[in-house]
């Protein structure tokens, strides 16, 4: 079994880590030209998905 012969830093550790971020959420554009956010109802015509 694979096993670290010595402890990783904290260091060494964040540096690693820095690579996953958080993405902000897009807006969507509705085909009234409304903006919203991705998978919530339009807050103006009261329709999600544009069905």
């Amino acid at each position: 079994m694979a096993v670290p012969k010595r402890r990783v830093s904290k260091a060494r550790a964040a540096k690693r880590r820095t690579h996953y971020k958080l993405s902000l959420p897009r807006p969507v554009k509705d085909a009234d030209g409304t903006w919203r956010m991705p998978h919530r109802i339009n807050k103006t015509t009261g329709e999600y998905k544009n069905d």
